[in-house]
């Protein structure tokens, strides 16, 4: 047992020099940007320069659109199997992972084979763009999306909480809103966190859409140019990023001391 113990450690220290090493060499990169002083004049840079506050909002705001989009799109389709169809579980799974095994390349071309010629005409005005942007990073996040929502939904019992809704007097529309939306909160938090990470660094389908208007282009075109300013950031997205894993921890982490206090 203790030489298992000792080889576990072995692999978790190794584990976290693997992630933990190249951040703080990247952190102590980007501070470097005076030659022999250690300074944060790269971080200054990047947030004085306004394509990265302009480029930043535009991704932060299809995000949000994309969010509540999916959400609108997955809860009643996953509600609804559990309740009335659970046989077809299966099959919506198996598509919920296919813009895994789609590369983004492959679905950003055809979206834009299809939709920019008749009747359709989206690439040919900004707000069809959009459009097509926030339809296609849904997609993206359907994995996302729908894991943690099936999962929200697999911790309650669908079929009693709506058949008690049911016997007193409420409509589909009340049970899903006022009933199944509320206990399954976190899982829609924790989905749309993901979704909102995966969306402001996404590059692919921003650069071939609109271009530098897009956070992830953006940090791609100042890493041609900028080296320091590349750096930081990679670490001010990283930050990002766990700042809304931080967030799902805490929501998940708050839902559980709810439920033991109704438990006691």
């Amino acid at each position: 047992m203790k030489i298992k113990s000792f080889w576990s450690w072995v692999w978790i220290a190794l584990g976290t020099l693997y992630f933990v090493v190249p951040l703080i060499a990247t952190f102590d990169f980007s501070l470097r940007a005076k030659k022999g002083v250690l300074s944060f004049l790269a971080y200054q840079n990047v947030f004085k320069d306004p394509n990265f506050w302009r480029t930043i909002g535009f991704s932060l705001e299809i995000a949000f659109f994309t969010i509540i989009v999916a959400i609108i799109l997955v809860l009643p389709t996953v509600y609804w199997i559990r309740l009335k169809l659970p046989q077809l579980r299966g099959m919506i799974e198996f598509i919920s992972i296919l813009p895994f095994v789609v590369p983004a390349i492959v679905l950003v071309f055809g979206l834009i084979r299809v939709f920019s010629g008749p009747p359709f005409h989206l690439t040919n005005t900004f707000f069809g763009t959009y459009i097509l942007m926030v339809a296609a990073y849904v997609v993206l996040a359907l994995p996302y999306v729908f894991r943690a929502i099936d999962t929200g939904l697999a911790a309650i019992d669908v079929r009693s909480l709506t058949e008690a809704a049911q016997s007193l007097g409420a409509n589909w529309a009340t049970i899903l809103l006022r009933i199944i939306l509320p206990n399954v909160r976190v899982a829609i938090l924790s989905s749309a966190f993901l979704t909102l990470a995966t969306v402001v660094g996404e590059y692919t389908m921003a650069s071939f859409l609109v271009g530098i208007k897009a956070f992830g282009p953006y940090m791609s075109l100042i890493g041609q140019n900028k080296t320091y300013e590349s750096s930081s950031l990679a670490i001010i997205s990283f930050l990002v990023t766990w700042g809304f894993m931080a967030l799902i921890q805490l929501f998940n982490r708050g839902k559980a001391d709810g439920s033991s206090l109704a438990g006691a």
